[in-house]
């Protein structure tokens, strides 16, 4: 199956279908000139469809690896290797630049983003961005690292000073998860997402049908699709939960279970 026909078996289009297009392009180099290449940073969701992509293209889980930095990362790249080389041996294109700043600055995600794409740093060039009191780790792609040394000293209004670290300095944030019991009358998924949004079950279904719902980060646009404990579910404009336990019945019937819904 050649490529087009790859794509349009997944239903790809615009920025997606050009983004999973170079995907494949560089596992094609990889095998075609028997030397490593790496995507860009993919989102969860790109990330998922592209691995799709490589069990439709018939690419087998040894040709690659993935990462972004950390364990746990949420953009990551996917390095594709040479028949040659073992995963051990493969050297991560993905770097850590740590942005210090007086604590009482306090600048955002949204201003550290911002002043790169103001440099011209594109998104797909930039991993995490991992906001601390004092400092802000930032995980980029070795191609932009050099540039980003020389050339960012500020975001927003919050001077900047800018060094590289190894990755395993990282600062790396608790995650913020706030943890939500309550009962379902089924774990079907607009059951329990009304329950992690706080909305009404109608609106969580329609919320759900018209596709802004992804499942553990695929779109899901089934109301009536069941959950298991460790299913991660996100809502453009509402956050992201998961649900972490599914207990036993109360006396009338509902289901206990246990969210962790991020904050």
């Amino acid at each position: 199956m050649d490529k087009a026909a790859l794509l349009d078996r997944l239903g790809l289009a615009g920025d997606d279908r050009l983004t999973l297009a170079k995907v494949l392009d560089r596992a094609a180099q990889a095998q075609r000139r028997n030397v490593p290449a790496h995507t860009d940073f993919l989102s969860p969701q790109q990330r998922q469809t592209a691995l799709d992509l490589l069990r439709l293209a018939g690419i087998p889980e040894t040709a690659y690896v993935s990462g972004g930095g950390y364990e746990g990362a949420e953009r990551q790249v996917l390095l594709f290797l040479p028949d040659w080389m073992e995963p051990e041996g493969a050297e991560s294109p993905v770097r850590c630049l740590r942005a210090a700043y007086r604590e009482a600055d306090k600048p955002s995600h949204r201003d550290f983003l911002g002043s790169l794409m103001g440099l011209g740093i594109v998104r797909e060039k930039v991993g995490d961005i991992l906001v601390g009191p004092e400092s802000t780790d930032l995980l980029v792609l070795d191609s932009v690292e050099d540039f980003l040394l020389q050339n960012w000293s500020s975001a927003g209004r919050t001077r900047l000073s800018v060094s590289a670290v190894e990755l395993d300095h990282l600062h790396i944030p608790a995650a913020q998860r706030k943890e939500v019991r309550d009962t379902v009358s089924s774990l079907r998924l607009d059951a329990v997402a009304a329950s992690a949004f706080r909305l009404a079950r109608g609106k969580a279904a329609a919320l759900i049908e018209s596709g802004k719902v992804q499942l553990n980060w695929r779109e899901c646009v089934k109301s009536d699709r069941l959950l298991e404990p460790g299913d991660v579910v996100s809502a453009r404009g509402f956050g992201k939960f998961e649900l972490a336990e599914v207990g036993g019945l109360t006396r009338k019937g509902r289901i206990s279970i246990v969210l962790l819904v991020y904050v």
